[in-house]
């Protein structure tokens, strides 16, 4: 069975950095593309970065675009989200999914067959 495992948040003043990590265990070639969704207090859930698994393309909502970057290691069934110039509106739990389409994510949805880790929390303060 698949599991992601997410690592990485924690407490960190604005302006700084965090790096989020997924570890893939299990059979990922059925799906085709890997993101990043959060859930800040009190709203509904917000795609901040995805990957298409074919040809690398990426995309970010304003709202992170170029402070956020996803990247991916293959051989290590890993996927990662370098957060950058964090803001107190960052806050919130980070998930890492995967799905068998990159559009899905693309438009901030996800299929019946993604597959969500538990999630980490991503508090930003002074």
């Amino acid at each position: 069975q698949l599991q992601l495992v997410e690592s990485g948040g924690g407490l960190v003043q604005p302006g700084g950095s965090l790096r989020l990590s997924c570890v893939a265990s299990g059979f990922t070639s059925d799906y085709d593309a890997m993101g990043w969704f959060r859930r800040a207090p009190g709203k509904e859930h917000e795609v901040v970065a995805c990957i298409d698994a074919n040809d690398g393309t990426t995309y970010y909502p304003d709202s992170v675009k170029g402070r956020f970057t996803i990247s991916r290691d293959d051989a290590e069934n890993t996927v990662y989200l370098q957060m950058n110039n964090l803001k107190p509106e960052d806050t919130g739990i980070y998930y890492c999914l995967l799905d068998r389409s990159y559009w899905n994510l693309r438009f901030n949805d996800y299929g019946r067959s993604a597959v969500w880790g538990q999630g980490t929390q991503v508090n930003v303060s002074s």
